[in-house]
């Protein structure tokens, strides 16, 4: 645990990213075994399940440190997370300990098979022996929280600098189901594994927005544009008679679309399609509510099946006939690509996202502003010459996506943050005019600048008419306009509707409160674009 807590030290005390790497490359080199394949694990999102609850913590901590348990919820919002809060008033360890970090880990996991006084026992225990990082990090595995400055990219190129091996293979091999206790740090990243191979995705090529005009990407002719869908990121793998769908988070999925189970009888053996899973209506994608509807389904009834069916809308070619073609340019993997899908029938579940021609970036505009009429987001822009790269590189993948829906709504509750904003008020409850009341229609947390988050702290702890725990109900007088990027029916709502990543664009000073909108134009919105 001392080198894991000496490598979350050395992380957590610098922003370089040269110096994060050569922490972890240190580490990926000295550590044990077991120790570096749970630090890949934690580091590329496979923590432990929660052994106990956080209300427990608190009030082991508290006796613990012999402080009352109030005071103990009192400093929680001021220090902006509980591991570390606990960590901090407790005493002093009465011994120190060598044991790695798969040893604590192991502990946390024996919980479930042992009783609650015994649970709480094998904690006071861990903390009576670990020092003050130990005990937040710890404290962090306990709650199922961990979460450290580094992305899996950046641990990648650690691994690679650590073993020699090649970067690109590195992130291939951390893709998939894989869990601790299903591999070893040997099988992993060491031996060759070719059972692994076969259900293994590659990783995603990701895009960045395009801020600015898409004439400072140079002549047109060198992209290629098609419509950024509003669906699931997946891919479909063809390989030895069985199929996988995998999603961009890295999640198998292929259990909750058995439609695409049906691509096996088109579709070569030794294919990988990157594409958008979408709700098919026989023409076009439907809305994204209604793939929703089927998102989290282990199993899927039959009314769904019917009534939102789904189609993968491929748009890459990554691996054919067992031959990985990653470094071909895009013209080429486009062209294998669509001679693959031409012969298949209607019923295929698989379709080629088409290509959009266009001869100017003027023309291209113009496109794109009928995209909500395409059930699309927007555009992406690909370099035609690009290969398939791992993860956000800037310059060949960029999302051009429509300027987001937008409303004038009322603040009309507020909560404080966490970490470092657990001094502000920063999460917010908006609503919308309904005659002469005002209906709560959705949250928002982002969009504002500290200054912004700070001034409106202030107002707020002096407008505070109510208090329901940590949410504040403060008198209605700030309009903010709150962009979205959809609209759907939900009857779980007392509006009736839910948006689709709303946040704060601006914070209206000069609109009354009689002037925010209304939820028949919200239901108009709906109508529109929903």
């Amino acid at each position: 645990m001392k080198e894991f807590a000496a490598l979350f030290t050395a992380i957590d005390q610098t922003t370089k990213t040269s110096l994060k790497t050569r922490a972890l490359a240190h580490y990926f080199t000295h550590a044990p075994d077991s120790d570096k394949l749970w630090t890949i694990a934690l580091f590329s999102g496979r923590r432990p399940k929660r052994a106990v609850t956080t209300t427990q913590l608190r009030e082991w901590a508290a006796e613990s440190a012999r402080v009352p348990l109030w005071l103990l919820e009192e400093s929680y919002p001021v220090v902006g997370d509980l591991a570390e809060t606990i960590a901090l008033v407790l005493p002093e360890p009465e011994t120190t300990t060598d044991l790695p970090l798969s040893y604590w880990i192991s502990m946390l996991r024996d919980l479930s098979k042992v009783t609650p006084e015994g649970r709480k026992q094998r904690i006071l225990d861990a903390w009576g022996q670990l020092d003050s990082t130990e005990r937040f990090l710890f404290n962090k595995l306990i709650t199922g929280g961990f979460r450290i400055g580094v992305s899996q990219k950046l641990m990648t190129r650690a691994l690679a600098l650590a073993t020699g091996q090649d970067e690109a293979n590195l992130a291939h091999r951390l893709m998939g189901g894989w869990t601790p206790d299903s591999t070893t740090y040997h099988a992993l990243i060491e031996a060759e594994d070719k059972a692994a191979d076969l259900s293994r995705p590659y990783p995603f090529q990701l895009a960045y927005q395009l801020e600015d005009a898409p004439e400072k990407l140079g002549s047109s002719e060198y992209w290629q544009a098609e419509w950024k869908w509003d669906g699931i990121r997946g891919q479909l793998i063809l390989r030895e008679g069985e199929h996988h769908v995998w999603s961009r988070g890295e999640e198998l999925i292929t259990d909750r679309f058995p439609e695409l189970a049906r691509a096996r009888d088109f579709l070569p053996d030794g294919t990988v399609i990157d594409g958008e899973i979408v709700t098919w209506d026989g023409t076009a994608p439907m809305s994204f509510n209604t793939l929703q509807k089927r998102i989290g389904r282990k199993t899927v009834p039959k009314t769904l099946l019917k009534d939102a069916p789904v189609v993968l809308l491929a748009y890459d070619l990554l691996e054919l006939n067992g031959a990985d073609l990653r470094d071909t340019p895009l013209r080429d993997r486009r062209a294998r690509l669509e001679t693959v899908l031409s012969a298949l029938p209607p019923e295929a579940p698989v379709r080629a996202s088409g290509v959009i021609a266009f001869d100017t970036w003027q023309a291209l505009a113009k496109i794109r502003a009928t995209a909500r009429d395409a059930r699309a987001e927007g555009l992406m822009l690909k370099r035609l010459d690009s290969p398939y790269l791992a993860g956000r590189r800037k310059g060949d993948w960029w999302k051009w996506k429509l300027d987001p829906l937008t409303i004038d709504a009322v603040m009309i509750y507020a909560q404080a943050g966490h970490g470092r904003r657990a001094n502000l008020f920063t999460d917010f409850t908006f609503a919308v005019w309904q005659g002469n009341e005002l209906v709560p229609f959705t949250k928002a947390y982002s969009g504002l600048t500290d200054a912004e988050f700070t001034k409106i702290t202030a107002w707020v702890r002096k407008n505070t008419l109510q208090r329901f725990g940590p949410v504040r109900q403060v008198r209605p007088e700030h309009v903010f306009e709150i962009a979205f990027e959809g609209i759907h029916e939900s009857p779980r709502h007392k509006s009736g509707v839910a948006l689709r990543f709303p946040r704060m664009s601006r914070w209206r000073h000069d609109k009354p409160l009689a002037e925010a909108n209304s939820l028949d134009d919200l239901r108009a919105i709906l109508d529109a674009f929903g």
